[in-house]
């Protein structure tokens, strides 16, 4: 069976104190983020989660829905043109946010992962409630407090928020 998860990010600025979130339904969702960084950070970091959330589950399709263009043509389009080159874009200009990207290119190796575009804001429920869970993780953030994390998948406890430095290459995360 598929299974089905809604992956946001929000930065509040940009940079600014940013948060991401991916939601399966009301009981099986999780949040984190950073004190600073770009919303494309928060986007990338929450579809990685979510593939390390389900690693276990790695033989089941999974259907991510993403309101981010940008998460969803690095992966499926943009990604192997990037690695011939030595990740450089074809312009020869370095690729932002490498390590975040490796570690998704890593994350999907035997993986079955469609993505599928939803308009953000618009009132789709999953894609609604990751983004205000991500939306309160970049809050909390601003605000100097530990975001609420969520419980993850049912029958499992959430570990802690990867600790990842953005400033510098950042070492894969220990999530689960």
């Amino acid at each position: 069976m598929t299974l089905t998860a809604a992956a946001d990010g929000s930065a509040l600025g940009n940079p600014g104190p940013a948060g991401w979130a991916w939601v399966v339904d009301d009981g099986q969702w999780r949040a984190g983020g950073w004190p600073r960084a770009t919303n494309n950070q928060g986007e990338l970091m929450a579809v990685l989660d979510l593939l390390h959330a389900t690693a276990d589950r790695a033989d089941e399709p999974l259907h991510v829905l993403c309101d981010s263009q940008y998460v969803i043509n690095s992966v499926t389009q943009w990604m192997p043109g990037w690695k011939r080159r030595g990740w450089r874009k074809a312009d020869g200009k370095p690729v932002l946010n490498r390590d975040l990207l490796e570690q998704l290119d890593a994350a999907l190796v035997g993986r079955r992962v469609s993505f599928e575009w939803v308009k953000g804001h618009a009132g789709h429920p999953l894609n609604e409630a990751a983004d205000l869970r991500a939306r309160a993780a970049a809050t909390a953030f601003q605000a100097g407090r530990d975001p609420e994390h969520g419980p993850g998948l049912a029958g499992r406890v959430a570990a802690p928020s990867p600790e990842i430095s953005l400033e510098q290459p950042a070492a894969p995360p220990t999530l689960f």
